[in-house]
């Protein structure tokens, strides 16, 4: 699965991670273009036992989620 949050403002890619975390997703990927998407969507997966890995692209950065 993957969340493409690029262009969104905050809170949103946030909320959009919520959603996939509560579908109970165990590993997915998300696609932010700005600094405080990648920060906080990192904070909050963190937050829920789940591990992040970041990947700088040519748009932003890929942070792939896996529950812990």
């Amino acid at each position: 699965m993957e969340i493409d949050a690029r262009g969104l403002s905050c809170p949103q890619p946030v909320i959009e991670t919520r959603k996939a975390i509560l579908s109970k997703v165990t590993s997915f990927s998300v696609l932010v273009d700005n600094i405080a998407a990648k920060e906080n969507v990192t904070r909050y997966a963190t937050v829920q036992h789940y591990d992040v890995v970041e990947t700088t692209t040519e748009y932003g950065w890929k942070l792939d989620l896996e529950k812990r």
